[in-house]
């Protein structure tokens, strides 16, 4: 689909089929969850600019290429996006992070903020916003739109799962922002559910209701 680029590696299919299922438990699909962000992250990050510098190894002097730029910085969507964000920390340890409290109002399905802390510096750096699921994209939209009022001007969403309904609503607020999922699924539903997709990431991860 046009603005989504879909992460089929085997590995994550693999992963994302096990999440889906409804008899993996709480614990069972937090770790899936930890281990397939470990995945997406390396795909949303592979063409970070790179400079060369001089190093020495056991045998020889040599120019080896390291990270150009300032740190990333990975904009958690609160509370499912931190189950991405902690395997994205295992792989970027130096990352910067930003969290961005949203819920989504049951009865009109609008984002309402109640929390936001990011670092200052936004506009030096490349934002990864998280978010396992992208189905009205209410939030999703929300979150960008306030990281862009801070100075964000380098932006990309991440997430396990996306609607056509959301992709095009996304790709309409934020054309220049790209997506990565690791699939798109049929629909939504009546209640803004993404369909087949795997229930309520955040309830879960967390084993709440």
């Amino acid at each position: 689909m046009p603005g989504a680029i879909v992460i089929d590696h085997p590995l994550v299919q693999h992963k994302l089929t096990i999440m889906r299922d409804k008899s993996t438990s709480t614990q069972g699909f937090r770790r899936l969850l930890r281990e397939i962000s470990l995945l997406l992250c390396y795909e949303v990050t592979r063409d970070l600019p790179l400079t060369n510098i001089t190093i020495e190894t056991p045998l020889a002097e040599m120019q080896a290429p390291t990270l150009a730029g300032k740190k990333l910085v990975f904009a958690s969507i609160l509370r499912a996006g931190n189950g991405l964000l902690e395997g994205m920390l295992d792989l970027v340890p130096s990352a910067r992070v930003a969290h961005i409290g949203l819920y989504r109002d049951p009865e009109t399905l609008t984002p309402v903020e109640y929390y936001f802390k990011a670092p200052e510096d936004l506009s030096e750096r490349m934002v990864i916003v998280v978010d396992p699921m992208l189905a009205t994209a209410n939030s999703a939209i929300a979150a960008i739109e306030k990281l862009q009022q801070r100075g964000a001007n380098n932006v990309r969403f991440v997430c396990l799962l996306a609607a056509p309904e959301g992709i095009a609503r996304f790709k309409n607020a934020h054309p220049e922002v790209s997506i990565y999922t690791a699939a798109i699924d049929e629909r939504l539903n009546d209640h803004g559910y993404i369909v087949p997709g795997l229930g309520d990431a955040g309830d879960r991860m967390y084993g709440t209701k």
